[in-house]
């Protein structure tokens, strides 16, 4: 079993609360094993990079992700707090705000709606298309040692247009609905 940096369990002991026992030992595993996979992070890669691919009961990963009972919101507070201290401890912090289409078809998707489509649209003529809308807010902080302002997500959420049916009642769905601003109230 790979030994995981004293400096990465520090941080990572912080979400711990987040998750059941079962399901922590699972977590940490997908984590360090996003951070060590190149290309596409799936499940799938993150355990080939972990050594796990041979793992019997891989599904136990997926149930993080997809089953599991733990707040994405409380998980986002988490890493807000952990970005602000690493790299805005003193200073004024700036969260900027970026939606994304994700252009995605099918009778099964629930959350898909009609936006602008902001890559081939233009000033003069708008093109629209189905997908899902997605919200992701990030502290914008300046990196030493890029000289420049990286822009740090830490929260990602799913947007459904108005006339979706979603029978989650979550603060993220309401926060998408009523404007960024009051989602971290």
């Amino acid at each position: 079993m790979l030994s995981v940096p004293v400096t990465l369990t520090q941080l990572s002991v912080k979400f711990a609360s987040l998750f059941s026992k079962r399901m922590w030992a699972h977590a940490q595993v997908l984590v360090v094993g996003a951070l060590l996979a190149p290309g596409k992070r799936t499940v799938t890669s993150v355990l080939r990079m972990m050594g796990l691919s041979q793992e019997w009961h891989f599904e136990n990963y997926h149930r993080v992700l997809n089953r599991a009972r733990w707040s994405s919101l409380a998980t986002a507070r988490v890493l807000l707090e952990l970005v602000v201290q690493s790299f805005a401890p003193g200073g004024v912090v700036v969260i900027g705000f970026d939606d994304t289409l994700e252009r995605r078809r099918g009778t099964k998707i629930k959350a898909k709606g009609i936006y602008r489509d902001p890559v081939r649209s233009s000033r003069a003529q708008v093109v629209k298309a189905s997908g899902l809308r997605w919200l992701c807010a990030m502290v914008l902080a300046e990196i030493p040692w890029a000289k420049r302002v990286w822009a740090l997500p830490f929260l990602t959420a799913l947007c459904p247009p108005p006339n979706a049916i979603i029978s989650r009642g979550d603060s993220v769905t309401r926060a998408c609905r009523s404007g960024p601003a009051n989602s971290l109230a």
